[in-house]
């Protein structure tokens, strides 16, 4: 489908970061002279790699949320852990993170409210950042400009 895009003479980009592939969405994406976003993980988008950073330094067992995570947390997290069927389970699933922060980029009443629900849910307190979407928009125009650009012409990840 890229290709047949790119053909057309579309500008054609992956709005994803690694998240956990461990470079094979580089190499996917290096095959088709594609960009990405950068950085290892959403989190990154969102926060900048800097401040995911600080937030690991002052506490290594932090679980962070963001806004689609907090939205699809039933369906991606305690569905796919099987924590609906097995609820005991988690302590185990949970049991070395000592908070969760959220890192905010629309912060809402809702939100707020499923976010607390989730700490509860896991036995944890609730920090929240806000982070809102500038990062995550000025990362999407460098995807978008370093897209234009000429394969061999593109910056590192």
């Amino acid at each position: 489908m890229a290709r047949e895009l790119r053909s057309q003479g579309l500008v054609v980009a992956v709005a994803y970061a690694d998240c956990g592939t461990y470079g094979a969405l580089d190499e996917v994406c290096d095959r088709l002279g594609m960009a990405r976003l950068a950085g290892l993980h959403c989190y990154d988008v969102f926060a900048g790699a800097d401040g995911v950073r600080r937030l690991f330094e002052e506490e290594p067992g932090t679980y962070l949320l963001t806004d689609f995570l907090i939205r699809s947390f039933r369906r991606s997290v305690i569905a796919e852990l099987g924590l609906d069927r097995h609820p005991e389970l988690r302590s185990d699933y949970f049991a070395h993170y000592r908070r969760v922060v959220w890192l905010a980029q629309s912060l809402s009443p809702e939100l707020a409210g499923q976010a607390r629900q989730i700490a509860e849910l896991v036995g944890l307190p609730l920090v929240i950042v806000e982070v809102g979407t500038a990062r995550f928009e000025q990362a999407l125009e460098q995807l978008v400009e370093s897209a234009r650009r000429p394969a061999g012409a593109r910056s590192a990840r």
